[in-house]
């Protein structure tokens, strides 16, 4: 069963179709891809499912239509979504930060919070040594782990990646995707937007190519990455990590 499902989802702006009628499921714990050219759709596809932007067609979350449902119950119900611009609190702290992120679950009290916290240290040690700095000073590279870790805070079922390597030095990209190959092991679902399609497709389980709105391919990653049409549009020096 797929814990995320679109069927014939579309999105227009003014009229203008900006996705059309995309089909695409993501199962419990899989990472899935989703490549393609600057302008095919790919952040407008995350803003539908969040609820950000309006569409047509169906979304369900774990058998559940969200047709209706506002951002908050949709978070509620375990979607996160990491935004291409990070969005973080620049004049507060790594802690103070990841705090907020888990503000749903702050009936739980402080002991939880901070298991969380440390969960979330485990997987991006660098923002441990930083837990006290403004999130304002780190660096490119920190600020989208700190964003990553804070969308982990609310305990997300499915976590979505906008273009998590945009503007990163390799050195950073390359860490940036270990990390998301080891998020599989704790049980979240991924779905992955980026341009760099080398390093998604290396990560993933399964890929979908946009193109013009328009799911133009998709299958196993491993088979993507073989494809000499894929190679060819997406896997040339330019997207190297």
């Amino acid at each position: 069963m797929s814990l995320l499902s679109l069927a014939n989802l579309s999105v227009a702006y003014g009229g203008i179709p900006a996705v059309t009628d995309v089909t695409l499921d993501v199962g419990p714990g899989r990472i899935v891809t989703v490549i393609g050219p600057n302008g095919a759709g790919k952040t407008t596809l995350l803003g539908a499912i969040m609820g950000v932007l309006a569409s047509k067609g169906g979304i369900s979350f774990d058998g559940q239509s969200l047709a209706g449902m506002d951002i908050e119950t949709r978070v509620g119900l375990g979607l996160s979504l990491v935004p291409e611009k990070r969005e973080l609190f620049t004049t507060m702290t790594v802690a103070e930060n990841l705090h907020l992120g888990g503000y749903r679950h702050r009936a739980e009290g402080l002991a939880a919070a901070k298991r969380a916290i440390d969960e979330n240290f485990a997987l991006f040690p660098r923002l441990a040594e930083r837990s006290k700095q403004l999130a304002g000073t780190l660096s490119g590279g920190e600020r989208q782990m700190l964003a990553m870790a804070r969308a982990l805070m609310a305990r997300p079922r499915l976590l979505m990646l906008d273009e998590p390597s945009l503007g990163l030095a390799p050195l950073i990209v390359r860490d940036i995707f270990r990390i998301i190959a080891d998020l599989r092991a704790t049980g979240v679902a991924i779905l992955l937007v980026e341009q760099n399609a080398r390093a998604a497709l290396q990560v993933a389980d399964h890929g979908y190519v946009l193109e013009t709105g328009r799911v133009s391919l998709h299958g196993d990653a491993a088979t993507l990455a073989a494809d000499p049409r894929i190679v060819e549009m997406y896997l040339g020096a330019a997207t190297r990590a």
